[in-house]
């Protein structure tokens, strides 16, 4: 599984953060979303489809592995 950004498309909502705060950050500047590990395991399959899910702007996907 892959986490992907588009920092472009980042509103700095935070939900990300509040969903998983070990697997996403926000920048200092401007608030928008860092991904701290961009392939968690697949025990936080649960947490990164909630986080991409519960994101207002839709700024992040998930790819699953093959």
């Amino acid at each position: 599984m892959r986490i992907s950004a588009d920092r472009d498309r980042c509103i700095g909502a935070g939900m990300c953060v509040l969903t998983a705060a070990d697997l996403f950050d926000q920048d200092e500047e401007e608030g928008l979303v860092l991904v701290r590990d961009g392939a968690p395991g697949a025990d936080r399959e649960k947490d990164v489809l909630r986080a991409a899910r519960l994101c207002p702007s839709g700024a992040l996907s998930v790819t699953r592995d093959a």
